[in-house]
């Protein structure tokens, strides 16, 4: 009988200890597994990006990413578990090799973090790859391995000089945000001047030669771009290609020449789970050299073919970047309070050693990975080179040289971009090379969006007036108001309630509808984007409204409890559908002011209840179309359903008219972490609404500032001044919008 681990004569039951360890074996193999395919993904990102230098947007230096890294190599730091055949202590090598992969493929993402986030995360990192190098120093000493003490000694040795070119890279990450961030306001000032004197008429011409302009700016001042370009970042691309063929090695090895080896017979504890760990951290090693390795490729190939004496000289030169901020730590005040003097003295000079003995190895670190660079160059360059003549030769003969030669000049066709590149001392060189690879990836964006252009919705709005006047006409202040106090509108609510209106007139195919429907939750995305980013909370209880109500017309035709197919069903007149909505909303106005009694008649109409906000806009509208239905003897439903249409179609129009603010807010109104990324989607956003655009850039529009054009209550302020001049319809609208009578100011000739 065994109890509490031990047998009934009292023997230790070691057996039982080691039955978990094969399934703990497939938990290393499933950690393996997500690290290969988080890299995987970064790397399949940076080709569909075309960003050859592997920004990391998924797998970071953060908490999680260094749990799993813990989980996956837990058995470089097992002590005491024999591992006595051939894959057990390949696996013991891949382990290490795996912490080299994921160091040298995850460099650029310290550019992304802040400096306490990035320092805490870098010293959870060293006490881990401390960790590792000591236990297994300890194992090789036991004899738990016993094999490919060569290879633990270079992946070891590997390991720690990633460590340290991790550790040095991220002391230069706040200098070099300091830096780039000073010319960017200075190129930023000259981009908006250049973008205000420019002459085109159209808006997304316009926007699209100031979005060249900031995205230059803001991908050559990418933090992580920064550190992917820099000497280390490349040099570490080396040394994990060198870890992953030291695993390869020892692999080719042990299998191809099995009889140079000595196994230990026996099993390890793991079983056959083994196999997995070494299957999965051997893709994940293999998966994750690529991008650190292009990286490294990358330069090298830049670099030789003009190769140069001075730039070999430029070697031994370490920028000023590189150690600014320890030079400004060292000459920072020790601020400790010690009486002793005697005391302050010494901390002042162990300080100063230290910084200064920092200094140093970073300037070691500096020059070495610029040696391994030159090193790369004198090894490979003459494999390039005369990859490159062969290539010309083939080219040549082929007779497509003047092709080639035209598509290398086709950038100097455009605006030259070359002086809104951001880059550090010493990276002048790089200026040309950033400008060339970068010059069309605003129009790659842009066509990317193109594809995502809400069709529906540009149906929609091509119905629009030329003057929007549907913003004034959908609500009157010859209403009586339920309240004493009216809410301020907001873009989406009313045209939530007057899409519900639409669905419930009787006698509409179902195919309309459905289009409306298609439409408004097209326009009512970009209705939340520019109310997010341009109004405060003052609106949100409107808003919030407006989306809880369009979910039920979405997807029941639900008006809160109001079934509007059943209502439009059993209705016989478009007069009894108004008649029965506004008296619904009026009842649920009650209804609800009875319960928030207390709340509602103490609070501004800003902070009614949703039901209460939904239920007074519906009244309103409603009441405010069958007044005018009735004056301009709108009976049929076909009428009625186009004017309704028409006013959505006029608010939207409106609310869209900030569009071309919010694609330069995105521009402008961003941090240096996270700027490319807020560029890139302004690009592709306007990609998305180039053909809105275009159309809005047709209509007769009011003359508001920004901050009024962001307002709809603004916009209806402007049509009641202006309402005893009537705007002038088209010939097109006048002839489109023949049958409705006049009074209605929409497209009515």
């Amino acid at each position: 009988m065994v109890k509490l681990g031990c047998t009934a004569d009292g023997i230790l039951n070691e057996a039982k200890f080691s039955e978990p360890l094969p399934w703990i074996g497939i938990y290393i193999a499933v950690a393996s597994l997500v690290c290969a395919i988080v890299m995987a993904k970064d790397l399949i990102h940076g080709f569909r990006c075309r960003k050859f230098w592997f920004p990391n947007k998924f797998f970071c230096i953060n908490a999680m990413s260094l749990t799993i890294l813990t989980v996956a190599t837990k058995l470089s730091v097992d002590l005491n578990t024999p591992m006595p055949r051939r894959i057990d202590q390949l696996s013991k090598l891949s382990s290490s090799a795996l912490i080299c992969t994921v160091m040298g493929n995850s460099m650029p993402s310290l550019g992304t973090m802040e400096n306490n986030e990035m320092w805490m995360n870098l010293i959870a990192l060293v006490i881990l790859v401390i960790t590792v190098i000591v236990n297994i120093c300890i194992q090789l000493g036991t004899g738990v391995i016993y094999l490919y003490w060569k290879e633990h000694a270079v992946v070891m040795f590997l390991m720690l000089v990633l460590l340290l070119k991790l550790g040095f890279s991220a002391l230069t990450v706040p200098t070099t945000k300091k830096h780039l961030e000073f010319k960017y306001k200075k190129k930023h000032e000259m981009a908006l001047n250049e973008c205000s004197n420019q002459t085109e008429k159209e808006v997304e011409k316009k926007l699209r030669h100031g979005l060249m302009k900031f995205w230059m700016m803001a991908h050559t001042c990418s933090p992580q771009f920064v550190i992917g370009r820099s000497a280390t970042c490349t040099a570490a691309g080396a040394l994990c290609l060198i870890s992953a063929l030291t695993l390869a090695e020892a692999m080719l090895r042990s299998y191809l020449m099995p009889r140079t080896f000595k196994f230990c017979n026996g099993e390890s504890d793991y079983k056959w789970s083994t196999f997995l760990v070494l299957v999965t951290q051997t893709i994940a090693i293999g998966v994750g050299t690529i991008a650190p390795a292009i990286r490294w490729f990358t330069t090298v190939n830049f670099r030789c073919p003009s190769g140069t004496k001075e730039r070999y000289k430029s070697i031994f030169k370490v920028e000023s970047y590189w150690i600014q901020f320890l030079v400004e730590l060292k000459e920072c005040p020790f601020n400790i309070r010690i009486q002793n003097r005697h005391c302050r003295k010494l901390l002042h000079d162990a300080k100063t050693r230290i910084l200064n003995f920092c200094i140093g190895m970073q300037i070691g670190i500096v020059v070495a990975s610029k040696l391994i660079g030159l090193v790369s160059i004198f090894f490979i360059g003459q494999i390039l080179l005369f990859c490159n003549s062969c290539r010309k030769l083939v080219k040549f003969k082929s007779g497509s040289i003047s092709i080639d030669s035209g598509s290398e000049s086709q950038p100097s066709s455009k605006t030259d971009l070359s002086r809104f590149v951001l880059h550090l001392e010493g990276e002048n060189e790089l200026v040309e090379l950033m400008m060339k690879r970068n010059c069309y990836a605003t129009d790659h964006w842009i066509q990317k969006g193109k594809k995502k252009q809400p069709k529906h919705l540009i149906q929609l709005l091509e119905k629009s007036s030329r003057g929007l006047q549907g913003v004034s006409e959908f609500d009157s202040d010859l209403v009586h108001s339920l309240d004493s106090e009216e809410p301020q509108n907001s873009w989406p609510l009313p045209v939530v309630t007057l899409t519900a209106i639409a669905i419930a007139i009787p006698n509409i195919c179902s195919s309309s509808r459905k289009q409306l429907i298609q439409s408004v939750h097209e326009g009512l995305i970009y209705v939340k984007h520019i109310e997010d980013n341009l109004h405060e909370g003052d609106m949100n209880n409107s808003r919030n409204a407006a989306y809880i109500i369009w979910q039920g017309v979405d997807l029941y035709q639900k008006w809160l409890d109001v079934d509007l197919n059943k209502l439009s069903s059993q209705a016989e007149s478009t007069k009894e559908i108004l008649e029965g909505l506004a008296d619904a909303a009026k009842n649920r106005y009650v209804e609800t002011k009875k319960i928030h009694l207390n709340h509602c008649l103490k609070e501004c109409p800003a902070n009614w209840p949703v039901k209460v906000l939904a239920a007074n806009s519906m009244y309103r509208i409603s009441t405010t179309i069958l007044q005018k239905s009735e004056r301009c003897n709108i009976q049929s439903s076909e009428m009625l359903f186009e004017v309704v249409s028409i006013m959505i179609s006029d608010i939207l129009c409106a609310c869209l008219c900030n569009l071309e603010q919010i694609i330069m807010l995105k521009c402008l109104n961003s941090s240096i972490e996270v700027r490319e990324e807020s560029v890139r989607h302004a690009a592709f956003l306007l990609g998305e609404t180039e053909k809105i655009l275009k159309l809005l850039n047709q209509k007769a529009l009011p003359n508001l500032s920004p901050d009024e054009a962001a307002c709809i209550d603004e916009w209806r302020a402007f049509y009641k001044l202006k309402n005893h001049v009537p705007w002038p319809p088209s010939s097109a609208e006048s002839d489109e919008a023949a049958p409705v009578p006049c009074d209605l100011h929409l497209v009515i000739a």
